[in-house]
């Protein structure tokens, strides 16, 4: 092993306890051109689909433009609903390379059924909807990096 694998690694041993303590999901530390990321396992659980809200009475509710939301990401049509990356990784549509995608637009999909890969530290984690309904939107290109609660389709529920 080399002088700067031997530093690297004895800055990771130094630095690993530190990050175990800390409220940190990911960490990335480079040594010249040699570099580590540590990052929390993350589990993969479907968000909730959010409640509808009554109106008041007497009064009419207004369809808004999307907007943006406490993630930074634009907030899904009215009505509609986002399936999110629960990950940082990168996204594929489709099992394999030159395989169909698992889903489109105008796809129809079921709560569980699964719409996309995301590879995270050479693993494949399996996305699945988390509602029924008709994809309106494929948000993300395969291939691209994602980011965690990033949308990655827009779902008009059935």
């Amino acid at each position: 092993m080399d002088e700067r694998t031997e530093r690297l690694l004895a800055a990771v041993d130094r630095l690993a306890p530190a990050f175990e303590a800390s409220g940190l999901d990911e960490l990335e530390l480079d040594v010249g051109d040699l570099g580590v990321r540590l990052a929390r396992p993350t589990a993969i659980a479907p968000l909730p689909a959010p409640a509808a809200a009554d109106p008041a009475p007497g009064g009419s509710v207004q369809p808004s433009a999307p907007t943006p939301s406490d993630d930074g990401y634009a907030s899904p049509e009215s009505g509609r609903h986002h399936v999110t990356a629960p990950l940082t990784g990168v996204w594929y549509d489709a099992p394999s390379p030159g395989a169909r995608p698992y889903v489109g637009e105008r796809s129809e999909v079921a709560a569980g059924q699964v719409i996309g890969l995301i590879e995270a530290m050479k693993l494949f984690n399996e996305i699945k909807a988390d509602a029924s309904g008709t994809i309106t939107r494929v948000l993300v290109e395969s291939g691209t990096l994602v980011k965690r609660r990033q949308p990655l389709v827009e779902i008009d529920p059935n």
